[in-house]
């Protein structure tokens, strides 16, 4: 088994198809490779919604885990409800912080996305991931190449030095317009946040519409000199 501990570079190569352009190749392998020790840390954005189809098609009762910071948008929320009925044989989990809000802002002061959005993520969502990949050799993520320049040198299997693990990133080479094209084609439920200029959906204090549309992530922490929680650093 490939692990963070014996990673070796270009370990494994996959077709990059037409119709999936590798997704599923990587997903299939993924799954025999790592059986129950995957898991996939899902945002529930539109990348997460096409993941999650691909996923149900390979392994239908994989293990999805999304990082509820209790400050998500209402429609995430929802989102989630629907997915679970819609997939019901998939074991998606809801992992919170240790710490409630009013903990946090007791120790912390009120508002900390605001005064220190680098530590609010690190409590919210890096350590409760970093919990979850306690006992799993790998997890699976939507990031694709063309979202960011942070993202575009990331390949299908990943050395991940943040989480000592393997990440795994089905979607590299998926455009916007792919993304999207998959959606309407398959009749996927999806955030209707989406809809109202949010290309990039993340908890509700730190997310405006973009603003840039050259840049999907540009509504991501708008004026804090920041474009990224911290998972994929």
């Amino acid at each position: 088994m490939l692990t963070y501990e014996n990673w070796t570079e270009e370990s494994e190569s996959f077709e990059v198809d037409e119709k999936y352009k590798g997704a599923l190749n990587v997903l299939d392998w993924a799954y025999n490779h790592y059986g129950e020790e995957v898991v996939y840390a899902c945002s529930f954005g539109i990348e997460g919604i096409v993941l999650i189809d691909l996923i149900s098609k390979v392994k239908p009762d994989a293990k999805i885990v999304f990082l509820d910071t209790d400050v998500h948008f209402k429609e995430t929320y929802e989102l989630i409800d629907k997915v679970k009925e819609k997939y019901p044989q998939l074991n998606i989990e809801l992992k919170k912080p240790k710490l409630t809000l009013e903990e946090q802002a007791e120790q912390y002061g009120d508002k900390l996305w605001e005064t220190n959005p680098n530590q609010c993520c690190n409590i919210r969502k890096i350590v409760p991931l970093n919990e979850t990949l306690q006992g799993s050799a790998a997890w699976i993520s939507g990031l694709r190449r063309e979202q960011s320049e942070t993202r575009k040198h990331v390949n299908f299997i990943n050395k991940d030095e943040r989480f000592h693990s393997v990440k795994i990133c089905p979607l590299i080479h998926w455009t916007w317009k792919d993304v999207w094209r998959y959606v309407h084609k398959n009749d996927l439920i999806y955030n209707p946040l989406h809809d109202r200029g949010y290309p990039s959906i993340g908890c509700f204090h730190c997310t405006k519409p973009a603003y840039d549309e050259n840049d999907l992530r540009s509504g991501r922490w708008s004026g804090q000199m920041k474009t990224e929680c911290g998972l994929h650093q």
